[in-house]
């Protein structure tokens, strides 16, 4: 049996060599707190370039100063902001690996100067600041934020767009009946709790003419909130606007007690892949080669989304090839140690 790992994709125009995908991950590192591509990103990104990861993701970057997560984010909301990151893409590129860049905004949980925004002013914790509420013409302002975030992404030659609609930020406190209060065109009912991430994905595709994945928190962990079940009828409307893939993680949007385990998320990509038709992404403590092949050989999720694991080990997909019994093809430079 052909390992499912290796076998290449193809989303629209861009086609993965395997299916390993590194998730976003924060790196708090742009010291400056302007937001730019440093030293650190060029050589975390492009080990895992090196060590054959399929897809690369760069980690949540800011479509506006007040939607970082922490001061030392990257940032998409400055054409300043397209040089470095075209280089990072470039250097990607050269090891002949995929890249794209998750669009972000925290909303209530930016830990940043200055004022924070959400759909309702709740706030995440309470030692934490209670955000704005957003207006009709703020969120206007975000929506094209997020556009010209994606002609940025186009200008700097990325590979895929994903909007981070999960872990508690901006989008999903839109989403979410815990946090959305509202009684106006985005809040109320579910249809109206989506018009936000309606209108920015029809923003990002009039700049952006590539793949488009979303990542979900599929399920609140907490009992007024949603669950994966709610997650259903997003996952169609998304699909219906043209979404590639759906990301599939969860929680975050308030705090909760988590049990995690090996695959704990697994679940809700492979529900979502069923039940609406999709592609996903599953991610979630998936560390073993064998565990990850098992995902896909058995068709619950089309991608194997690795995080912390590939910050343990950046040549991941080599013990996986070795453990599934796969040849890959390392850097020219590194033939005689593989």
């Amino acid at each position: 049996m052909t390992a499912k790992l290796f076998e290449p994709i193809t989303f629209q125009n861009m086609t993965l060599k395997n299916r390993i995908v590194m998730s976003p991950m924060c790196m708090y590192s742009c010291n400056a707190q302007d937001g730019k591509v440093t030293t650190w990103h060029t050589t975390h990104y492009t080990t895992r370039a090196v060590g054959q990861v399929g897809l690369i993701f760069v980690e949540a970057t800011a479509v506006t100063p007040q939607g970082r997560i922490s001061m030392e984010d990257l940032g998409i909301w400055n054409d300043d902001h397209v040089e470095g990151l075209a280089s990072l893409v470039a250097l990607v590129h050269e090891q002949n690996s995929k890249i794209g860049i998750q669009l972000a905004h925290a909303g209530r949980k930016a830990i940043v100067e200055g004022p924070i925004y959400s759909s309702s002013p709740i706030p995440f914790k309470d030692d934490m600041e209670v955000p704005k509420e957003m207006t009709v013409k703020q969120i206007k302002e975000t929506v094209e934020d997020f556009r010209q975030a994606a002609r940025r992404s186009r200008e700097a030659g990325f590979d895929v767009i994903e909007i981070h609609g999960a872990h508690g930020y901006l989008i999903n406190q839109f989403l979410s009946p815990l946090i959305n209060k509202r009684t106006d065109e985005y809040g109320g009912t579910k249809e109206k709790r989506f018009n936000i991430l309606r209108e920015i994905i029809t923003a990002v595709k009039s700049e952006w003419n590539g793949p488009i994945f979303v990542r979900i928190s599929a399920n609140d962990y907490n009992a007024a909130g949603y669950s994966v079940d709610d997650y259903i009828d997003y996952a169609c409307w998304m699909k219906e606007l043209g979404i590639d893939l759906i990301d599939c993680s969860s929680g975050g949007v308030v705090p909760a007690k988590i049990n995690p385990y090996p695959g704990y998320q697994v679940q809700y990509a492979e529900k979502l892949r069923t039940e609406a038709l999709i592609a996903t992404g599953a991610v979630g403590m998936i560390t073993s080669p064998m565990h990850a092949e098992e995902i896909l050989q058995n068709e619950r999720a089309d991608l194997i989304f690795l995080a912390r694991e590939l910050l343990r080990d950046p040549y991941w997909p080599r013990r996986a090839a070795h453990e599934l019994n796969v040849e890959i093809t390392p850097p020219k430079q590194y033939e005689r140690g593989w």
